[in-house]
């Protein structure tokens, strides 16, 4: 079975967003260097591609180590992953309003 890099790239660039994270903190999280994040996230073949890099990865993500292993064979649920991070991008816009709403009714209390 061919291994699929770029459902790799996709699923961290998506948990990077899911988690508002940057490639500098999962850098300091993970011990990868940005320069390889960067490539793993563009799918470049320069990237250094080990398990111990992908694990390492992972548990920087909050995954389990072999989590984009398993996205790299196709055995993780890779399909869902836009799905989750659409819903919680809505949820995060819904959740500013929220306290841009409370905010403006402390405000008006106030006066």
């Amino acid at each position: 079975m061919s291994k699929d890099w770029q459902a790799v790239a996709d699923a961290i660039n998506a948990r990077l967003d899911e988690l508002e994270m940057t490639q500098k903190e999962l850098a300091d999280r993970s011990g990868v260097s940005v320069a390889t994040l960067r490539q793993l996230q563009k799918n470049d073949a320069r990237a250094k591609r080990s398990p111990r890099t992908l694990a390492a990865v992972s548990e920087g993500l909050r995954w389990p180590p072999d989590h984009l292993g398993k996205v790299l064979d196709g055995d993780a649920p890779g399909d869902s992953l836009p799905h989750i991070a659409a819903e919680l991008s809505q949820l995060r816009a819904d959740i500013k309003d929220l306290q841009a709403r409370v905010s403006e009714l402390e405000t008006d209390r106030s006066r």
